[in-house]
């Protein structure tokens, strides 16, 4: 449906994504009126309207005009990567599950949680709280351990300063002790939880790291905490994350439009 403006786009979802869809690879910064005269929307919508994307990092604001925002490339990595990352990991993570009998997470991390992306259930699992799409706190998880022990620091104090809620009965809800976790989780390249998620449960979990030293995420293999003996699993968990690292290597690479 078209407006009386200009013929532009009449609802502000509409609005919204004709200002975004304005930039092209060539045309990174544009001004308040050229984005009007590429839409058809009046000036003072443009200028209303990117204000607003601009506070919401949509879009970022110079003296030389408006440009995409960091935001929108941060959602891009969030959908477009796991989702490939996914595809990759299916057949290692169904190996893994024949292999130990027990359930294979792969979750990313999200500012103060990790965001479970895959889960193949074992058949006599316990009762779990992760869900596909689902937020857990990362330092009561063992993916979350993992994830925390490879990134950058300002991750850590950013879950430090939220607070350490006790989530399962074992839950470190001590700043110190949980840097001291970390510590052990870089040294050995692989994190284990005992009841720090829910009651009974227990994992061992090992980063996707790539080799310029980013965490892009972590798999993990879970089950009844008097089933998991992490020095058994490690090895069949090391095999399926070197396998994923040159996969997940192509994923970080930046694409060349053509």
């Amino acid at each position: 449906m078209r407006s009386t403006e200009r013929n532009g786009p009449i609802s502000v979802i509409g609005r919204v994504s004709a200002i975004i869809g304005c930039f092209a690879e060539t045309d990174t910064t544009l001004t308040v009126g050229e984005i009007a005269r590429r839409t058809g929307i009046a000036k003072t919508t443009v200028w209303r309207l990117s204000s607003e994307l601009a506070e919401h990092g949509l879009l970022d604001a110079s003296s030389d005009g408006l440009s995409l925002g960091l935001r929108l490339f941060e959602l891009g990595e969030s959908t477009s990567r796991p989702r490939s990352l996914r595809r990759l990991a299916l057949a290692r993570m169904e190996a893994l599950r024949q292999q130990t009998g027990l359930t294979v997470h792969l979750a990313v991390i999200r500012g103060v949680d990790v965001v479970y992306i895959e889960i193949l259930h074992a058949r006599a699992s316990p009762k779990m709280p992760s869900r596909v799409g689902g937020r857990v706190p990362a330092h009561a998880t063992g993916v979350g351990k993992a994830l925390l022990a490879f990134s950058p620091a300002p991750v850590l104090e950013t879950v430090l300063q939220r607070g350490l809620e006790a989530v399962g009965p074992h839950t470190i809800t001590d700043p110190d002790a949980l840097r001291a976790e970390l510590a052990r989780v870089r040294e050995r390249g692989i994190a284990t939880e005992r009841e720090e998620s829910a009651a009974g449960v227990a994992c061992v979990a090992v980063p996707i790291v790539l080799a310029d030293g980013a965490v892009t995420a972590a798999l993990s293999v879970s089950g009844p905490a008097d089933a998991i003996d992490p020095a058994a699993l490690s090895r069949p968990l090391r095999d399926a994350t070197e396998a994923l690292q040159s996969q997940a290597e192509r994923l970080s690479r930046p694409r060349v439009a053509i």
